[in-house]
């Protein structure tokens, strides 16, 4: 087993228990512990997992959203691809969203040089790589500043973004399930995204398989409410099945 599969079936183990044991996964993967404890170490600096005695511990059950700083190293082949994907889903002119997000900001910079877009974000760091672009007029939405996301939230984002009627909205997420659907840990950036959702006739997630089946505290649409769903092959078969049974396109990248 190579090194990105054992750390997949540490990931998995830890959410699915909601500890990852050294002992237990020497065992299991038939590897030395010291080796279990590099993947720990690489996993942790990715922001996946924080050690702890004997193991680590997701950081979801801790209840720590990753900043975007510790968010641009972690499945970023995955997050490329899926941006990839998604420009197919961008018109050829019109106005887009693009929520804050990694992703998003992947897609953001892949954006054709050819077409004529209007683009809404609230992000600053999508902002920053489309305000010299002279083919898309660039509408940022202000508001105050989350530090953790580098994303206007609050009554003003939310005012501004009532006046208008965008073509695709790009959502970023922190988790979707077929139960709960799209959910986010912040409510200030839950009620903006839902203010997003509102504003576009069409609503595409954008989220890697670590997102999918995962559910956060503050909810920002239900399924009915997303047109289609873009993440990447690592998500788990009987969940894809899941999401199509309750009516979400899903295409992985």
């Amino acid at each position: 087993m190579y090194a990105p599969e054992r750390h997949q079936e540490i990931l998995t183990v830890a959410r699915s228990a909601g500890r990852a044991d050294v002992s237990e996964l020497a065992l299991v993967l038939a590897v030395t512990p010291e080796t279990i404890r590099r993947d720990l170490s690489v996993l942790e600096r990715q922001g996946l997992l924080r050690r702890v005695h004997g193991g680590a511990i997701p950081v979801e059950r801790l209840g720590i959203e990753p900043g975007i700083a510790d968010k641009e190293g972690m499945l970023a082949p995955e997050k490329l691809r899926i941006a990839a994907l998604a420009l197919h889903e961008v018109p050829d002119g019109g106005t887009i969203v693009l929520d804050a997000g990694t992703t998003t900001v992947r897609l953001a910079e892949m954006l054709p040089n050819d077409r004529e877009l209007q683009v809404v974000t609230s992000s600053l760091p999508i902002a920053t790589v489309l305000a010299g672009r002279v083919n898309i007029v660039l509408h940022l939405i202000g508001g105050t500043v989350r530090g953790r996301t580098l994303a206007a939230v609050g009554p003003w984002a939310e005012r501004a973004l009532s006046d208008i009627q965008a073509d695709v909205v790009f959502l970023g997420t922190n988790g979707i399930t077929p139960e709960r659907g799209v959910t986010t840990p912040d409510l200030g950036e839950a009620a903006v995204k839902r203010a997003l959702v509102r504003a576009a006739r069409r609503v595409v997630v954008l989220a890697d398989h670590t997102k999918v089946g995962r559910s956060d505290f503050a909810k920002v649409a239900g399924l009915d409410e997303v047109d289609l769903l873009i993440t990447d092959s690592g998500l788990d078969t009987e969940l894809h099945a899941e999401l199509e049974h309750a009516g979400l396109a899903v295409l992985t990248a």
